[in-house]
């Protein structure tokens, strides 16, 4: 029988919470990551309001199995396999927060990056310290970081290996709020349950408009939103939140996700 090491609850809030539980340190091992693929196909295919990705009360994800590395085949293996996982996190269809409590340091810091939001509590710490090892990043943090916090602050981490505190995290641009440890999930849950409520189709149109739009020159990325743009006018909440902004202004809607 297969250990569980990544669960999945959905809540009555329409809120998706992905749980690392992998031990005291989180690794993100071959079977860890793995499971986080299936689960995050799983949510691309029934997608909820939105998605919580989580560690333990102390510690987000400590990164790679080192064990699991001995040479170039299994780093191929294992690096295709943190960029097959964390890219479908990053590919799920609504906002996706990570709630950081603790170090996210390494593949752990990777998978924050392929969320679309990072809370941290005033405990947490973000390092992408593989270069102390004589390696590199291998699951997107020399393509996620600098396009987050600029090249020169992603050279500083990844070439030194230091690790950077909340604050830190926060006033480079790595994470987006930074609250007490004992109010992380709380606040998650708040902002997440907020999200859900709102027009996820239109969100999910916007979040890929952006991400897409990223890869490609800015002509290009203006044609992917108009097309964007006219495929939400034909959802039933773009009907439902014109006709009530026409009628009670904004912000009165009361979306259906459809």
């Amino acid at each position: 029988m297969t250990d569980t090491l990544v669960e999945l609850e959905r809540g009555a809030d329409g809120v998706a919470v992905i749980t690392l539980c992998n031990g005291k340190v989180n690794s993100l091992s071959k079977a860890v990551l793995t499971q986080l693929l299936v689960i995050a196909e799983q949510l691309t295919i029934d997608p909820p309001g939105a998605v919580i990705v989580t560690g333990s009360e102390r510690i987000f994800a400590a990164g790679a199995d080192i064990s699991e590395f001995a040479g170039p085949d299994e780093a191929r293996q294992i690096g295709a396999l943190f960029v097959a996982a964390l890219n479908a996190v990053a590919a799920i269809p609504r906002m996706v927060i990570a709630a950081v409590a603790g170090p996210a340091l390494g593949g752990g810091c990777e998978l924050a990056l392929a969320c679309d939001m990072r809370l941290a509590a005033d405990s947490a710490r973000f390092g992408q310290p593989e270069i102390l090892l004589g390696i590199i990043p291998g699951g997107g943090g020399t393509q996620r970081l600098p396009r987050l916090v600029g090249p020169a602050r992603a050279k500083d981490m990844i070439l030194t290996g230091r690790q950077v505190a909340a604050e830190e995290a926060l006033s480079i641009g790595l994470v987006d709020e930074v609250v007490p440890r004992d109010s992380l999930m709380t606040r998650a849950r708040e902002l997440a349950a907020e999200l859900a409520r709102g027009p996820v189709l239109a969100q999910a149109l916007a979040k890929a408009a952006i991400d897409d739009g990223l890869q490609v020159t800015l002509a290009e990325g203006l044609a992917l939103e108009q097309a964007a743009f006219v495929e939400v006018f034909g959802t039933d909440d773009a009907r439902l939140g014109v006709a009530s902004f026409l009628e009670h202004g904004p912000g009165k809607a009361t979306f259906t996700g459809r």
